[in-house]
């Protein structure tokens, strides 16, 4: 492959840099000559430094959506030092209505103020930078600010707890490939901001569109804290079951070997500081050094990013292996044997049994409506009870906080996610990976084994998701008016899968439409709130069965799209 140097100067002339930045990286993923390598870098670089200039020059107001994940954007083009000041006042007046006040539990802003706000970043391009520009506009404000550098989103979530502050910014964009950069908000107990809030965010924002009023302090100090310490600290205080001391004498005492992937994110150097103490030939790190393009490939754990963590398994003989992979900033985790890959589906379940089985924790279990039933399932054989909510990880939020009523001994969603008892309100890779090496350890079976074991405790299910795009004028409302049509399949009504009917035992219309049938197989209908696509998530008993699935999901959409 030779780099069109004719497209490239065209893409520079109309300031398409990250086109350029694809170009580049896919030409030096393959190469094999260093000098060349070396060359294409430095080319890599020069257009870095037009990005970064254009981030700190490009004063266009962006239009902004700020979602329970915040708001994303992509470097340079909408999301620029301007727009991330901008956002930051938006926050800052949010967080003077009495709404945020009730949501942390103080009555002044000046306690805010006092309490003050955690400020972190992921692995991207110029964070701190984009941290630099939030931290002017809070301290403008008059609040106090703890400056975590790069960070975790899990180690933030702890973070903000220990330091009893009100709020948290994290500036990423999770799993969003190398051009997006994000601006995520947290109150003071760690979980994602509910739309009671980021509503408000938005109102604030057009309000400063037509004011201009943005408060900064460019002579501006904050306090550096260390957020492992801090996520250590938390663990200490709140987890009687995940204790790093003893999982660390565990692996130096087993026949295991671990491997991660940080994929360049911001997870690198957080598992080597809980694990400190392992014999390193037991343990490798991979993907560790500073690459804001990823290497090229989107940095999700996925099945194809998890080839790099296989192949390193596959060197070692060890009984024992445990392999895992992780986003840039450690909220989704994928896990392996070297055997066989554990999605989040099924991994989510065995940590049900784990936890309840072997460590003793009572409690229920929370789970979103688009993950298997397989948990469900082993849930039922504990006696255990069941909630379903509706997609999005500020969902469990009732079922984790410390006085909650009804505590989950584990709460998870398919999009690799997941947190347990006693532990933070957000999604993290970090505890993920540490109950993996935890459930190997105390079962003594392999992660293809111990999934085995719960699949003949609680039975075999057959999980799969795909979506259908739609005519674009039916994004939106007039897509969920469409669906309505689906209201009619209640419980006792059947639905013809392939050539045989099923009927449904339960339906659920929380997000979307599930409908669960008599053998617990079921189907999910769930429309995109922001662009003209239907997504499908089945479970079938049988592999042939989930294929049967989707193909009556798609028809039960056709039907809807054409009344």
């Amino acid at each position: 492959m030779v780099v069109d140097n004719q497209k490239i100067t065209s893409l520079l002339n109309n300031k398409h840099f990250w086109k350029v930045q694809e170009m580049l990286v896919s030409e030096k993923n393959a190469l094999k000559d260093q000098q060349e390598i070396a060359a294409i870098q430095a080319r890599i670089d020069e257009v870095f430094t037009l990005i970064k200039k254009q981030a700190e020059t490009n004063s266009m107001p962006a239009k902004l959506t700020f979602g329970t994940s915040g708001w994303r954007a992509i470097i340079g083009e909408d999301y620029t030092v301007s727009n991330v000041e901008r956002v930051t006042q938006a926050v800052v007046d949010m967080m003077k209505t009495d709404e945020f006040l009730k949501e942390i539990g103080v009555t002044s802003f000046e306690e805010v103020q006092s309490m003050g706000g955690l400020l972190g970043f992921d692995s991207r391009f110029m964070g701190h930078e984009f941290a630099t520009a939030a931290a002017q506009v809070l301290a403008g404000n008059g609040i106090k600010i703890y400056y975590a550098g790069m960070a975790t989103t899990p180690e933030l979530s702890a973070a903000v707890v220990e330091l009893k502050c009100a709020f948290s910014i994290n500036l990423t964009p999770s799993h969003n490939p190398f051009q997006w950069a994000g601006y995520k908000f947290n109150p003071s107990d760690g979980g994602p901001a509910g739309p009671n809030l980021t509503e408000i965010i938005e109102q604030k924002y057009s309000l400063i569109l037509e004011t201009a009023k943005v408060i900064g302090d460019k002579h501006f100090a904050w306090q550096q804290v260390d957020t492992i310490d801090l996520y250590k600290q938390f663990l200490l205080k709140r987890n009687s079951v995940v204790i790093l001391d003893d999982l660390v004498k565990k692996i130096n005492n087993s026949d295991i070997f671990l491997a991660f992937d940080n994929v360049n994110g911001a997870t690198r150097g957080r598992l080597e500081r809980l694990l400190n103490g392992v014999d390193p030939r037991k343990i490798s790190y991979l993907r560790t050094n500073t690459d804001y393009l990823f290497g090229g490939v989107k940095p999700e754990p996925s099945s194809g990013n998890m080839q790099l963590v296989m192949n390193e398994l596959k060197l070692h003989s060890n009984k024992f292996k445990i392999g895992a992979i992780m986003d840039p900033d450690g909220d989704r985790v994928r896990v392996t044997d070297g055997v066989e890959e554990i999605e989040m589906n099924f991994f989510g379940a065995m940590v049900l049994y784990y936890l309840h089985k072997v460590k003793g924790l009572q409690g229920i279990l929370a789970k979103s409506v688009a993950t298997s039933n397989f948990a469900n399932a082993v849930a039922d054989r504990f006696g255990l009870e069941i909630r379903e909510t509706a997609v999005g990880f500020k969902e469990f939020r009732p079922y984790l906080k410390e006085d909650a009523r009804e505590k989950a001994i584990v709460a998870f969603e398919e999009s690799d996610g997941i947190t347990m008892q006693n532990h933070t309100l957000e999604k993290d890779a970090l505890i993920g990976a540490l109950l993996a090496i935890m459930m190997v350890i105390d079962i003594g079976k392999s992660l293809s084994e111990i999934r085995k074991e719960v699949q003949d405790f609680a039975g075999t299910y057959y999980p799969g998701r795909g979506g259908k795009e739609v005519d674009r004028s039916l994004s939106g409302l007039p897509l969920q008016e469409k669906l309505r049509l689906l209201n009619k399949y209640k419980p006792g009504k059947t639905v013809l899968v392939d050539s045989k009917e099923k009927t449904i035992k339960k339906d659920l219309t929380l997000d979307g439409y599930k409908f669960v049938f008599e053998d617990n197989s079921w189907l999910l209908i769930r429309p995109s709130g922001t662009e003209p696509k239907v997504r499908f998530y089945v479970e079938g008993r049988s592999e042939a069965e989930m294929e049967k699935l989707f193909h009556t999901a798609e028809h039960l959409l056709s039907e809807c799209l054409s009344s």
